[in-house]
């Protein structure tokens, strides 16, 4: 993986090798993620043998490798330096996985990452931003982006988690880790034409959800009334919200244009669904 801080930067930009490909964006320096990050990095994003992880400036490969060998994780790792695509891809084949994994040399911006459910990354915090758009356009709902040290801005963390290694110290001068864990979210915002359980509405009912990100708000209109949503929670494509002054949760699955799910009220459970209207 890469990354740092401005004085590890200075020391390593000048050991850039000629051959290398001008990438759009540099990445930073390589600095591998301490093994310990890397585990608990896999651990938080649950990934298994159905995943397939990109990691996004994979440098040595231990995050792709460690994901195959533990987990039975399919993926390849992009890194635009080519002695460390090359080591890593012969540490492929000398572990037995190099038939679940590979390594490129490629710039990270130009990569399609759209068959990933899993991205991992330890990037400089610009190179991570600038990454926000390409996940939107890219990545399915659902898809969780693991990152080392650095946020991307504005989406809200589905975990968070900070620890102290030693390790750390000959990377950024102090021991603070941080791990990121998020999960790309659907597109919900605008008018759903929705059709809800007889004891709610016996009328097609209009719901209105706004969207930043991962954070959704919005109403429904109920013959003719316009009731406010509480609680709403998008996680990937599954929504769920309550109606104000009304019992029971709502939960569906966002399929693109439409919308499938239950109300469970009281333990009895309803199908309710929608579909976009605008």
């Amino acid at each position: 993986m890469k990354l740092v801080g401005f004085l590890t930067l200075l020391v390593f930009t000048g050991f850039a090798q000629a051959a290398d490909v001008e990438p759009i964006k540099n990445a930073g320096p390589y600095v591998p993620s301490p093994q310990s990050v890397v585990a608990d990095m896999l651990r938080y994003a649950e990934v298994g043998p159905n995943d397939f992880l990109i990691d996004l400036g994979s440098g040595d490969g231990r995050i792709v490798l460690t994901a195959a060998k533990l987990f039975g994780t399919r993926g390849f790792g992009v890194e635009i330096k080519e002695n460390l695509v090359r080591r890593a891809n012969e540490a492929a084949h000398k572990e037995g996985l190099a038939d679940r994994v590979k390594f490129v040399k490629q710039d990270l911006f130009k990569t399609d990452i759209s068959k990933a459910t899993v991205i991992t990354m330890y990037l400089l915090p610009d190179t991570v931003n600038l990454l926000k758009d390409k996940f939107l356009s890219e990545l399915r709902p659902g898809t969780r982006i693991v990152s080392h040290d650095y946020p991307l801005t504005g989406w809200i963390p589905e975990k968070y988690v900070q620890m102290d290694l030693e390790d750390k110290i000959q990377i950024s001068g102090v021991t603070t880790t941080l791990i990121y864990l998020y999960v790309v979210p659907a597109k919900v915002a605008g008018h759903w034409s929705a059709q809800m359980p007889p004891a709610v509405s016996r009328q097609p009912a209009t719901l209105r959800l706004r969207q930043q990100l991962t954070r959704v708000s919005g109403s429904v209109v109920l013959d003719g009334e316009e009731v406010p949503l509480e609680d709403v929670r998008l996680r990937g494509d599954r929504l769920s919200f309550k109606l104000a002054g009304r019992k029971g949760e709502f939960t569906g699955q966002v399929k693109g244009s439409s919308i499938e799910g239950t109300l469970d009220a009281g333990g009895t459970k309803t199908p309710w669904s929608a579909a976009l209207s605008g």
